[in-house]
């Protein structure tokens, strides 16, 4: 019998012999009455006012009284107690944690109440993700890495079937289709407009069919959905825990204060009017909240009580039953009541609790820390690869033992609601990126290893991880040095290199000894003042590199004596950089940009583009005592402030690259920058410390104004996916009372958005997530950066007034947009390659000396370096051994990930299926077999089942090599591989 007939009979004999049903461990529901599912649950943020460590171990109480491992001590000796007794559990960085602290006793032990259904996890994942400033392929990752310690610990027992997002602050389209396509039979949520709930409440419309793909045939992406009473939180007055005020239940008659006629009356009048809301007979109730159930007998000594006297009134014609329950239990019972329920298309931002207060500045809140962790997750998914193709030696080689664990677990923290969002407080933001740096260091020595044995070069590796603000000790010091280029895409790139040098000229060649064409070019003067004294290099050496699919590539770098000085930087009023493909041009009175024009398709448009700031509000205003936060934003003002009218400029016009220079104040700057052979306009931009001596608030954007017709309409990305069409003052699903003109209109951009019209479509990618919105017709402006003097009062109790030992007086931000004119049937031919290239960058290594023979390999054994049709539309999301690494034999597992693009924004010759040859992916690897697994990799694909609302389709088949991508479909495979 193979590896994979073992794995599906033990699951089975698991489901049959342990699990029985999931239906079986539910209770008993009464048909003819008002059924009460309570749901005792923690909610325990992965970081937030406490570091991951702090919130595990209960440290610093002084900030919040929160200790996880005491709350799963506390829950399961109290489950114990009473077989009734339901839990869920959400967060597996904590369980996984407690786990490995127990006794084998202890660990049998929860396995039991797993088994029996009294111990259920929900979600599932390493966290709960944000959904606004997460990228997708972060989220799969995350989600993976917790379903599969779950499965691996608890089988098909442990896995959850409900989906549970209930403090996020808005919901993404794209999280709820990558939830369906994960196998979960529905998802919860805390979080949506006042506007929206009041809607719904009179509607009745609080649980919805939620179609989550315009791409995808339903129900692929369908999800119910379900919004819940309370936030997450229990009914006012039913709060049990060590950290509320309400009274416990006094049930003793002799007493003076006995209190349970009071407790039954006051419930009942809840459970009635919320049923009033929702549709069935069924509602539900969230007992718990933050970091409680430190004392669980606190609350299941007084939940017991509650059940007890409650429908001890059935015996006296009461017609309410109150129950013990889970998610999952009271979604089967809507399932049962086989109603039809409303529809829903778009998602649910964004997401404002009171008409003056718009939860869309953390869009853009803490924008370093939000770079620092696209950039994690791009060298993540290099480390990933490279440690499947490097094979044993990777782990274990001649730079010392090197792992991808610790990036992985870090990267998933990262996409947690409360840490990419920029939400939490500066010592926990810190501590994130502490985290990912440990863990690129970690990756750095994996990295180095396997290039070894794929290159047979063993020279030490240097990785320059300052290069954004041209600091490279080696490259400054070295006259002759190699670059080695690893391109983890699917498809061969062309990447601009930027690199800090003291020397005025070189020579660079490629691994076949031709002459790469290289400019050397003066360091700007606002790189000079950000990189402080962590370099001094004058010069900056400019090349583009290529490399090959999946593959490396590596340049020689010399110093020469007498070669040619560096390019000018002339202090004169531009009037246009330009190559084959794009022409901007410039308004030499002012030195902003003026137009721009695609030279093939012959379009071109206005273009003015500049700098902002909004005056964030302090919450001294006659409208609202709002002020803005880490979470809100509040501008004093529908009008921005204009830094200045025009700006001081440099040029730089050489072959290889052609720049303008901008200044605009001590604090914001600009590059202009067109390379050869670049279909993007890139704007570089430098924005910081922002001043606050004025004691006002600043949140800084950047306009784009074009003579683009837009009709009012832009369009964002979800999570990095599909695009969703916005329109100002304007909601799909109500009609809504715009209170906020400014903040009321800002979305999640993840990694692009765009206007159009019938002619001309303006895509903008970013290199981070970034709130934006097009308030005038033909606008998209960006928010870049935020520094706030007062809190939000949103509970993290702490200004967002970024500061750092290197930059005391407030944090310098850098980052860049590219511009992509287009037409709009072809648009995203352009954009999606520029968007995955941003997420997926090469990876640079550097070695002093000459380089090593053998520098280059294409590890890709398909399409060599052309850029076929299949390789543009489709994503290598995940390459990632999946076997332990003390259990890896002589040959192992892969899981391999693809995804195909999506079919209303791709050209139309895109929008087919796209074949791919598993087998031919890899040409280190000799693929043995080949299964298909649900996305998030914890079921096989064609066992995986959901309730009927949202039944599966096309399973495909799981042994064939050869494989087909629908329009927007990511598809998951286990490959045995040698």
């Amino acid at each position: 019998m193979d590896v994979d007939s073992l794995l599906r009979s033990a699951a089975a004999l698991c489901v049959l012999s342990v699990c029985f049903l999931r239906a079986q461990s539910c209770h008993v529901t009464q048909p003819d009455m008002l059924n009460v599912h309570l749901v005792p649950h923690t909610h325990d943020d992965v970081g937030w006012l406490k570091t991951v460590d702090q919130y595990y171990y209960g440290d610093r109480n002084d900030i919040q009284h929160a200790g996880v491992q005491y709350i799963l001590d506390s829950v399961v000796d109290q489950l114990l107690k009473n077989p009734d007794r339901r839990f869920i559990y959400v967060e597996t960085a904590f369980f996984y944690r407690w786990w490995k602290q127990q006794s084998s006793g202890m660990q049998q032990t929860v396995k039991r109440l797993v088994d029996e259904g009294r111990l259920e996890f929900v979600n599932g994942g390493w966290c709960m993700s944000d959904e606004a400033t997460t990228h997708y392929s972060a989220v799969i990752d995350q989600m993976t890495m917790g379903l599969r310690f779950l499965n691996d610990t608890f089988g098909p027992c442990g896995r959850p079937r409900v989906a549970w997002h209930i403090d996020p602050f808005g919901h993404a389209r794209e999280h709820a289709s990558m939830f369906a396509q994960m196998g979960y039979d529905g998802f919860f949520l805390g979080r949506l407009d006042y506007q929206d709930r009041k809607r719904r409440r009179t509607a009745r419309e609080q649980e919805l069919l939620w179609r989550a793909s315009e791409s995808l045939t339903p129900p692929m992406a369908d999800l119910f959905t379900g919004i819940l009473p309370n936030g997450y939180n229990p009914p006012d007055g039913f709060c049990w825990d060590q950290s509320c005020d309400d009274p416990p239940i006094r049930d003793d008659p002799e007493l003076e204060d006995y209190n349970v006629d009071d407790v039954v009356r006051r419930f009942l009048a809840i459970a009635h009017k919320q049923a009033q809301v929702y549709k069935t007979n069924h509602i539900i109730m969230t007992m718990g909240s933050d970091f409680q159930y430190e004392n669980a007998n606190l609350w299941y000594k007084n939940l017991d009580k509650l059940i007890r006297y409650v429908n001890a009134q059935q015996a006296r014609g009461g017609r309410v039953n109150a129950l013990y329950s889970t998610p999952s239990c009271y979604l089967q019972e809507l399932h049962r009541a086989n109603l039809s329920w409303a529809l829903k298309t778009d998602d649910f931002f964004p997401y404002a609790d009171a008409a003056h207060d718009y939860w869309t500045g953390y869009f853009t809140s803490r924008p370093a820390l939000k770079r620092y962790e696209r950039i994690s997750n791009g060298r993540l998914q290099t480390c990933n690869q490279l440690e499947v193709l490097g094979g044993p030696i990777s782990r274990n080689g001649p730079f010392g033992k090197g792992d991808s664990e610790t990036m992985k677990k870090a990267v998933a923290v990262a996409q947690h609601h409360d840490a990419v969002s920029g939400t939490e407080k500066q010592h926990v933001a810190d501590d994130y990126a502490r985290r990912l740096a440990s863990g690129w260091q970690r990756c750095q020595v994996l990295v180095s290893n396997s290039l070894a044995a794929l290159s047979g070069s063993t020279a030490k590796r240097i990785y320059c991880d300052n290069l954004n603000i041209s600091v490279c000790p080696l490259t400054e010091s070295s006259k002759k040095f190699s670059v080695n280029v690893y391109n983890p895409l699917v498809r061969a790139v062309i990447w601009p290199v930027r690199l800090p040098v003291n020397g005025t000229s070189y020579e660079v060649s490629d691994a076949e000894g031709r002459s790469v064409d290289c400019q050397v070019v003066p360091v700007s003067a606002e790189t000079q003042v950000v990189r402080r004294s962590r370099g001094s290099a004058p010069n900056e050496l400019v090349f583009q590199v290529r490399a090959p699919p999946l593959g490396f590539n590596t340049y020689s770098v010399s110093l020469l004596r007498d070669g040619p000085p560096p390019a000018p930087a002339q202090r004169r009023a531009p009037t246009a950089i330009q190559n084959q493909f794009l022409r901007a041009t410039f308004d030499p009175a002012t030195g902003l940009l003026s137009g721009l024009s695609n030279l093939e398709t012959k379009r071109t448009i206005k273009l003015t583009q500049n700098f902002f700031w909004y005056n964030a509000s302090d919450g001294n205003n006659t409208r609202s005592n709002q002020p803005s936060g880490a979470y809100i934003f509040r501008p004093n003002s529908s009008t921005p402030f204009l830094i200045s009218p025009a700006a001081k400029t440099e040029v730089i016009q050489t072959p290889v690259l052609q720049e303008v220079r901008q200044w605009f104040a001590p604090w914001v700057s600009q590059v202009v920058r067109l390379h050869a052979d670049s279909r993007a306009l890139e704007l570089e931009w430098t924005v910081g410390p922002l001043p606050i001596r004025d004691n006002l608030g600043k949140e800084v954007i950047t306009r784009l104004d074009t003579s683009i017709k837009t009709a009012e309409y832009f369009y964002t990305d979800s999570n990095g996916r599909e695009m969703l069409q916005r329109k100002k003052d304007f909601r799909p699903t109500w009609k809504l009372r715009q209170s906020e003109p400014i903040a009321g209109n800002y979305h999640p951009i993840n990694s692009r958005a765009f206007i159009k019209d019938d002619e001309d479509q303006l895509t903008v990618v970013t290199d981070r997530s970034q709130g934006g919105a097009s308030i005038h017709n033909g606008s998209l402006e960006i928010m870049l950066h935020r520094r706030l003097l007062y809190d939000d009062v949103r509970g993290v109790a702490e200004p967002l007034n970024e500061t750092s030992s290197v930059f005391p007086e407030g944090l310098v931000v850098r980052g860049r947009l590219l511009l992509s004119l287009q037409r709009p049937d072809g648009a995203a031919d352009a954009h999606r390659p520029l968007a995955q290239q941003e997420v997926l960058q090469p990876t640079l290594s550097f070695t002093d000396g000459e380089p090593h023979p053998n520098t280059r390999l294409q590890v890709r054994g398909a399409e060599g370096e052309g850029t076929s049709d299949h390789s543009r539309v489709t994503v290598l999301l995940t390459c990632n051994d999946w076997d332990p690494a003390d259990l890896r034999p002589w040959s192992s597992s892969v899981v391999l990930r693809a995804a195909g693009c999506a079919a209303p924004c791709c050209a139309p010759a895109h929008t087919d299926p796209v074949g791919r040859g598993l087998g031919k992916l890899f040409s280190t690897l000799e693929v043995l077999g080949v299964s298909e697994l649900n996305l998030s990799a914890n079921q096989w694909k064609d066992e995986m089942t959901r309730l009927d609302w949202t039944e599966v389709v096309r399973p495909g088949d799981p042994s064939a090599l050869e494989v087909t991508l629908m329009p927007m479909e990511i598809r998951t495979f286990l490959l045995r591989v040698r």
